[in-house]
């Protein structure tokens, strides 16, 4: 598992911690957040309590997700911010939701629990500004809005079920500053546990402090993440028939972005740029490591070469290998390589010679949104 440690972030990079690789998405109360605005507005925290360890301004950004709840807490440093707590558990708040519409008692369970803590977390760390979001799963379930009152009575949190291109904005504002600065395009992907987000950045960017979303030309949610596409087409002993077939399924609704993008992969400098525990995961194996180090994944670069190695060898390993894995665990064993095959389709419909990894995104992008709002960085400092 990763640690979260407190690091200085670059005001226009938005990095983060994260201790578990990023794959999930899900969510609350249905959001119509215009693009521009995409995480703007706080959620509420609840009988917010008073700071505590004399800290001032901390900001706490919350992704739930179909696998993953995971929190952010960061305070403004002057060229950034700070993050000084997080938290990421495995939830699976989406799990058997391919085959229901429902989320289950169980998952509700581990994820109102999951939920507790971080509110802890907050009130702990005096938080006197929080957006808390939900995704995929919550904008599914028949039974969302009540989950969604259930934690608000019980846990004191007001979640938001955000939309698609909420989502997938905020994806792009998270991690758009890992963005090779000479790319005159650039295409987004974050694959998530219910849903992957896809967007197209086109023209460079010539101005490090503008708002990423501005140079997006087209993006697209697609309907499908690591949790889906395991439970219908298994996860735990997949065959390359079986990964092929994954494959197929998602080049089918990558189809109409990849029509819309299809300029995309003939710009100057054009380069992939992935967040997710997928890409996370398949950095940490190509750098061979023993356990997950954030510092050396989040930036790295990848060539295709490497991807390709990089899953041929997740294809020749077993359950329990890769369960044993400590940059994958247990809980993932099994959604790994679905995720393999929706990074797959990407790269087929966008052939590049260069993948960056990102460890970071939504909760960064939500960090961001509500730092510049509150104008943190104003003369080159904060308030």
């Amino acid at each position: 598992m990763r640690d979260e440690s407190a690091a200085a972030v670059p005001a226009r990079s938005a990095a983060g911690g994260s201790p578990a690789p990023r794959d999930g998405a899900s969510g609350a109360r249905i959001a119509g957040d215009p693009p521009r605005a995409a995480g703007a507005g706080s959620a509420s925290l609840r009988h917010a309590a008073t700071p505590r360890h004399g800290r001032r301004h901390a900001y706490a950004a919350l992704d739930l997700g179909t696998n993953n709840c995971r929190l952010l807490i960061a305070e403004p440093a002057s060229h950034g911010f700070r993050v000084i707590d997080a938290f990421s558990r495995i939830v699976r708040l989406g799990e058997g939701l391919g085959n229901s519409d429902r989320l289950s008692e169980a998952a509700v369970e581990r994820t109102v629990e999951a939920l507790r803590i971080c509110r802890a977390k907050m009130q702990s760390r005096g938080v006197v500004r929080a957006k808390i979001i939900a995704t995929e799963a919550c904008r599914l379930a028949t039974n969302g809005a009540e989950f969604v009152e259930r934690v608000r009575n019980e846990v004191g949190l007001d979640l938001e079920i955000v939309d698609r291109q909420t989502e997938a904005y905020l994806a792009v504002t998270g991690c758009a500053a890992l963005a090779d600065p000479r790319a005159e395009s650039v295409v987004i992907f974050d694959i998530g546990g219910g849903s992957t987000e896809i967007a197209w950045l086109d023209g460079a960017a010539t101005n490090p402090s503008a708002d990423p979303t501005l140079r997006i030309r087209a993006w697209d949610s697609l309907p499908v993440g690591v949790v889906t596409l395991a439970e219908r087409h298994g996860g735990a002993e997949v065959t390359r028939r079986m990964f092929e077939g994954m494959v197929e399924e998602v080049a089918d609704l990558l189809a109409r972005f990849a029509i819309r993008a299809a300029a995309a992969a003939t710009a100057p400098h054009f380069h992939l740029l992935g967040t997710s525990g997928t890409v996370t995961t398949l950095a940490a194996m190509h750098l061979r490591l023993v356990r997950y180090e954030r510092r050396r994944v989040d930036g790295l670069w990848m060539s295709d070469a490497e991807v390709t190695d990089a899953i041929e060898d997740l294809l020749d390993t077993r359950l329990e290998q890769r369960a044993d894995n400590p940059c994958i665990g247990r809980d993932r064993a099994d959604l790994v390589l679905a995720g393999c095959a929706i990074l797959e389709a990407i790269r087929r419909a966008f052939p590049s010679e260069r993948l960056r990894i990102a460890d970071r995104g939504l909760r960064e992008g939500l960090l961001m949104n509500m730092m510049r709002e509150d104008g943190v960085w104003r003369r080159g400092g904060y308030r």
